[in-house]
């Protein structure tokens, strides 16, 4: 068992489980025309967690199982904008966008720290493939709208 292993899969269990529930509100903000990749990228994240949960338990630890202060900070930020702004698609893209941001960039710092052991640095990469790859999608996405 690694305790900072634990640490850091946990961490990033709480930042996937965040970007899930942004995804699922981006579903109620945005047109169908985007709510159907919305819920796919949500149960993508969702799978991104399980895998993650599954490597803490298989270490002897208790996976964490919901997200952090700062994702409902960020989700009361969006909602406050949206009350005020109203709800349109680039906006909701571009909230989208800014969560991949993110959670890409929490990734990449668990990816280069030095203590994680092999396995769980294995799971974290095999995990980083699926957000890297939703994160170039939604910055396409974003750039093709403005």
């Amino acid at each position: 068992m690694s305790n900072h292993d634990i640490s850091v899969l946990n961490d990033l269990i709480k930042t996937t489980l965040d970007s899930r529930k942004g995804y699922l509100d981006a579903c109620e903000d945005a047109s169908a025309r985007f709510a159907d990749t919305f819920a796919g990228l949500a149960r993508e994240r969702s799978e991104i967690a399980s895998r993650l949960q599954g490597e803490v338990r298989r270490q002897g630890g208790d996976p964490a199982d919901d997200s952090g202060v700062i994702g409902a900070a960020h989700r009361g930020f969006m909602d406050l904008k949206n009350a005020v702004t109203g709800t349109d698609d680039t906006a909701v893209v571009k909230e989208v966008e800014r969560g991949e941001d993110h959670i890409k960039a929490k990734f990449e710092k668990a990816l280069k720290d030095g203590e994680l052991t092999v396995d769980a640095r294995r799971v974290i990469e095999e995990c980083y493939t699926s957000v890297k790859a939703a994160h170039d999608r939604m910055s396409a996405l974003k750039h093709s709208m403005t």
